[in-house]
């Protein structure tokens, strides 16, 4: 086990506020959920009763923001007035920490999905430059995911990983750890995913991320959020966290969602992994642990 970062933005287990279960989200308590996570452009600039309702939740819980829009790999100029507008929410509503996806969706207007930066070192430092621009405006590093792709983009010149490594060295921000998206793509460009996940830079880890997935083919998976977390990604998680120790992690289920008591098992799945080996870590260096 390698000693990762200490200095967590959350911590423990954690679950996406989602609008249209909100009602039955607000019996969720504290010994049950330790942090939520929502979209800020979802957000911004909301009123009324949703942004009441909102505030009853950032109240009680601490919150994570994971943007959808910012596009940070794409062509278009970087939306600066976006990122001042999720400063001003982060500033509201009492919330510290922010990520992206390491990805664009727009060229001169949105493109509405998630779409490959390439991999070469010209695009290293671009996004890189982006990165440090967004961090500079809101006077704090934020955290890119590692994102699933479901084809390379043209000019491939080095590896996903050495790619990623690479941004988040130039760029001195966080990694948002996505262990199904690690699953994908092990599964759809043929890599080993356990490989793929021990050379990340532990002392880059945020927090986490773990879903669902829909198989399309024997080949290829779509990463849809819409489906409980399978064997093999809980698997992953629990190699990661032998590897790295416990970090915070955050059940990600953005449609099909089922009954809140579902999606607080697979928190309760998230909590139990971190106590296996929160567990073995003290025993390890000698702590005993009270039972």
């Amino acid at each position: 086990m390698t000693s990762g970062n200490n200095h967590y933005p959350v911590h423990g287990a954690g679950l996406g506020l989602r609008r249209e279960v909100m009602d039955e989200m607000k019996q969720i308590t504290n010994d049950q959920v330790d942090f939520m996570e929502v979209a800020p452009e979802n957000w911004i600039g909301v009123g009324g009763a949703h942004a009441k309702n909102f505030r009853a939740f950032t109240e009680r819980f601490d919150f994570v923001l994971h943007g959808l829009s910012l596009s940070i790999g794409g062509p278009s100029a970087l939306d600066e007035e976006l990122v001042k507008a999720i400063g001003q929410l982060m500033q509201t509503h009492g919330i510290n920490f922010y990520s992206e996806h390491l990805s664009y969706c727009s060229d001169d207007g949105h493109l509405y999905d998630l779409l490959p930066i390439p991999f070469t070192e010209e695009a290293v430092h671009y996004v890189a430059d982006r990165i440090r621009r967004v961090q500079d405006i809101l006077g704090q590093q934020i955290a890119m995911e590692n994102a699933s792709y479901y084809t390379a983009a043209p000019g491939k010149e080095m590896e996903e990983i050495d790619f990623l490594k690479a941004v988040l060295a130039e760029a001195d921000c966080k990694l948002l750890l996505d262990i199904n998206n690690i699953y994908v793509n092990s599964v759809n460009h043929g890599y080993d995913p356990v490989e793929f996940m021990q050379s990340l830079p532990a002392e880059r880890i945020a927090y986490g991320h773990i879903a669902g997935h829909f198989n399309e083919a024997d080949d290829l998976i779509v990463d849809s959020h819409g489906a409980s977390v399978i064997d093999n990604v809980w698997q992953l998680l629990d190699k990661t966290y032998q590897h790295f120790g416990t970090f915070p992690t955050l059940l990600e289920r953005d449609f099909n969602i089922p009954p809140v008591a579902d999606l607080l098992n697979e928190v309760d799945h998230i909590k139990q992994l971190q106590q296996k080996w929160s567990s073995s870590a003290a025993v390890t260096s000698g702590v005993r642990v009270h039972g």
